[in-house]
């Protein structure tokens, strides 16, 4: 299956473009590519249908924040719910032009479509908000979650169609199939002439002759189904990814609603995230401070030995480059900050007083020792810095 293209690149603007901006190139590729225009050419449809999932993406500021964090992976779930890419997310034409004709001012005009009027209701399914709690393990390298979901799913006797097995629909003679009424009302004004959904038909142009009886004619029944989530690397606490077409069924073969999955960390026993970076307070004894020497902390999945300077300070922070957590966009890692503290015993044996009392009377114990400049405040921009 070739790449998904970068959907700024699919519309033909910048990464800060306005959704004016996005609207009008949206509006420009779909004419350019509208299969009207090119009856029988596939390349035409597949850039008709890159162009309108671009579009469905960017237009929407969650989604668009989405993709600008995580990449395609965060539209999708990577292989979790097949996206929209071969196919518009099961979207058909008719779909497309149903949820984005009014940038044409109304109907996407043409004959495409299978006949069905432009201005008929799709229905969708609702949205499925789930919990995942990860470790910081999990975190740093990605993971595949299988979750069982309960939810409403396609009637296996109808197809999702509502109709009994060997009926079919009927276009609905209330509004000819449009979907939609005219009402006329007298006012003070004149005449007032509304349009509104069609209580016949719901919206979608068609009715069912005989209903099916396992799902009394809705198209959809309560089912569960286990969803595989492929989560990126780098996530964060309350951050979101959508996997496509994997929410509630939609009534009479509609578009599925989406499965919403927001993440939640498990605290580490000894690590603390900061962004990208992770922290870690070691506490070393006197004499290793005094003396200096080599101890083992820990880090994602390992230990790493670092070196204590001699005459090391509390409060020191040692950098360990590229031992944090990877980026979400996938862009650098982060690193391992350990802060040095200095283990001070709170009680003495006679033996260890007396060996104490007589360091403190030797030259480099008995003077005062050198302490570092710099105050609180500029340790701590040091630090973040």
């Amino acid at each position: 299956m070739a790449e998904k293209r970068d959907y700024y690149e699919v519309l033909g603007v910048e990464k800060n473009a306005n959704a004016d901006e996005i609207k009008k190139a949206y509006r420009k590729a779909a004419i350019k590519y509208h299969p009207d225009k090119n009856p029988g050419d596939k390349e035409a449809e597949e850039r008709f249908k890159e162009a309108a999932e671009a579009y469905d993406v960017l237009s929407n500021p969650d989604k668009r924040a989405r993709y600008d964090q995580f990449g395609h992976a965060g539209m999708n779930g990577g292989a979790a719910g097949g996206g929209f890419g071969g196919g518009f997310g099961g979207f058909s034409m008719e779909d497309i032009f149903s949820q984005f004709g009014d940038i044409f001012g109304g109907r996407f005009g043409g004959g495409f479509g299978g006949g069905q009027s432009r201005g008929s209701q799709v229905n969708r399914g609702s949205d499925i908000r789930v919990k995942i709690r990860l470790t910081l393990e999990e975190i740093a390298t990605g993971t595949t979650k299988k979750l069982k979901v309960n939810k409403n799913i396609t009637c296996p006797s109808c197809s999702g169609s509502g109709a009994k097995e060997g009926s079919s629909h009927t276009t609905c003679t209330n509004c000819n199939g449009s979907g939609y009424v005219v009402q006329v009302q007298n006012t003070f004004f004149g005449r007032m002439q509304s349009q509104t959904v069609c209580p016949v038909c719901g919206g979608e142009g068609r009715v069912i002759k005989d209903k099916c009886s396992k799902c009394s004619g809705e198209g959809y029944i309560k089912g569960s189904e286990v969803v595989e989530i492929n989560i990126p690397a780098g996530v964060g606490e309350g951050m979101m990814l959508t996997v496509v077409g994997k929410g509630n069924a939609a009534r009479h073969g509609g578009i599925n609603g989406d499965l919403l999955v927001v993440f939640e960390e498990e605290p580490h026993p000894e690590l603390i995230r900061d962004g990208n970076n992770l922290i870690y307070n070691l506490c070393v004894p006197v004499t290793t401070a005094i003396l200096g020497g080599d101890v083992e902390v820990p880090t994602v999945g390992g230990k790493a030995k670092i070196n204590i300077a001699q005459g090391t300070h509390a409060g020191k922070t040692l950098r360990l480059r590229g031992k944090g957590l990877p980026s979400a966009n996938g862009y650098g890692t982060g690193d391992l900050l350990v802060v040095i503290d200095i283990a001070i015993p709170t009680s003495l044996t006679s033996e260890e007083r007396k060996a104490v009392e007589q360091l403190s009377k030797m030259t480099n114990f008995a003077k005062k020792g050198k302490c570092e400049k710099q105050n609180i405040f500029e340790r701590m921009r040091n630090f973040f810095n």
